[in-house]
């Protein structure tokens, strides 16, 4: 078993004590093989001098281990903190903010999506596409910051369809995404949003890590469950099965998912 944990991102520029700082005892009781991001991993602006002062106290003991996405927050400073404090074998493996690799019988892509979201995509497009066609796992798992469809106050969003649209081509399994404050597990969902078990992609929106949360949730056609607590998701990769956990700052198991088969 190859144990995850899912960073939910909105890593908040606080004093210690703070909730980036209980979810990071999380993770050290989880004791896992990956830390996996899904953006904003430092508020405000992403910047070395912010990752230095508050990140690096609590989340960054887990760095050597960490496949972090950047977001936003990050595109705030030009990515310039993200990549210095990360450094290019963890922010750039390939070369670019966005990279793939493989754990077991899955291969991950973790993306970049604000160039999306500002248009700039085609390069990354083609990358992905050339990816995933060259992938041999058996399960495929994706994660980036901007939710492709979302209950929160920022709702589904369109210019992530090219992410969605080539994962669903080549049969993925799974899709984290942050951005929103909040958590929600979603049922495998097709192009347009809806339920389709057979085909669909499932999700997870997990932007539970540190800072305020969200709570302005509408669930729309999909969901499962959904809340706002803060917390981090223990991934948990069992041959071609997977299964999550979303653990509370309080210790208490707030959601659990599967176990689910790969398609």
């Amino acid at each position: 078993q190859t144990g995850s944990a899912s960073l939910g991102q909105e890593f908040a520029k606080r004093e210690i004590p703070s909730e980036h700082n209980k979810t990071a005892q999380l993770v050290e009781g989880i004791k896992p093989t990956y830390v996996l991001t899904v953006g904003d991993n430092q508020y405000d602006n992403g910047t070395l001098a912010e990752f230095q002062t508050y990140y690096d106290k609590s989340w960054g003991k887990f760095k050597n281990i960490t496949k972090p996405t950047p977001g936003n927050h990050e595109w705030y400073d030009n990515l310039n903190g993200y990549k210095a404090y990360f450094g290019s074998a963890i922010a750039t493996p390939q070369g670019k903010p966005y990279y793939s690799y493989d754990v077991g019988d899955w291969h991950f892509v973790a993306l970049d999506s604000d160039p999306l979201t500002d248009g700039v995509k085609d390069e990354q497009i083609a990358w992905l596409r050339q990816d995933l066609a060259d992938n041999q796992k058996a399960c495929v798992g994706g994660y980036w910051h901007h939710p492709r469809f979302n209950s929160g106050q920022y709702g589904d969003l369109k210019a992530i369809a090219p992410f969605w649209d080539e994962l669903l081509k080549a049969k993925a399994d799974v899709v984290f995404s942050g951005h929103d404050h909040h958590y929600e597990r979603i049922k495998p969902l097709n192009s347009a949003g809806k339920v389709d078990e057979a085909n669909g992609i499932r999700s997870a929106v997990v932007g539970i890590g540190g800072d305020s949360l969200y709570t302005q949730i509408k669930p729309r056609e999909g969901v499962e469950k959904s809340f706002a607590k803060h917390g981090v998701m223990k991934l948990v990769l069992t041959g071609k099965s997977y299964s999550w956990e979303i653990i509370g700052t309080d210790g208490k198991v707030l959601d659990k998912a599967g176990p689910y088969t790969c398609r």
